[in-house]
């Protein structure tokens, strides 16, 4: 597994073993030894998938402590613009974004630390996009911060939303608790 830094502390972009032949394709997303060689979190709690359609955006989310995590996010079909915000007051990157492009075809992975905001746009007709997470889900501290005040270049600034993600506050009007 290719393990690659980003402009984000702690936020890789990982590039999986895979093969492929006439049967499809086969990837190994999660190898223990690689994670605890690269000090990456090797204790997921929980996976889940999503399911969107074009011109969905899902974000920018994150849960605040104490239920923080990490979280590994990849496609499992289509391709999405994947972003994250770092909301970590003592990084040198806080207040700053990253995007990158998730592929299926790919199978690349962003490993997401805590104290960052995540979001999707989906750039194909559909995508699944499946998540591991080093917390359970607590409805109490999951919350996020508007989709479109870090200066995220998004492909499409007129996407379509749940209602949630659209009352979320600013980042400059959110104070972190990271």
């Amino acid at each position: 597994m290719n393990i690659l830094k980003t402009d984000i502390e702690g936020c890789y972009l990982l590039e999986p073993e895979s093969s492929e032949d006439f049967r499809g394709k086969f990837v190994k997303t999660f190898q223990f030894s690689a994670f605890a060689e690269a000090n990456l979190e090797t204790s997921f709690a929980e996976e889940y998938y999503s399911t969107s359609v074009k011109g969905v955006l899902r974000g920018l989310h994150f849960q605040t402590p104490p239920a923080d995590h990490v979280k590994l996010a990849y496609c499992l079909e289509g391709t999405v613009f994947d972003a994250v915000v770092d909301l970590r007051r003592k990084s040198p990157s806080y207040g700053r974004y990253m995007t990158t492009q998730l592929t299926a075809e790919s199978a690349n992975m962003l490993y997401i630390p805590k104290g960052l905001a995540h979001g999707f746009y989906v750039t194909s007709e559909t995508a699944i996009v499946a998540y591991k997470v080093s917390s359970e889900y607590d409805p109490r501290h999951d919350t996020g911060i508007l989709w479109n005040s870090a200066g995220i270049p998004w492909p499409d600034m007129e996407p379509t939303l749940s209602e949630r993600d659209k009352q979320f506050t600013t980042l400059e009007k959110f104070k972190t608790p990271f």
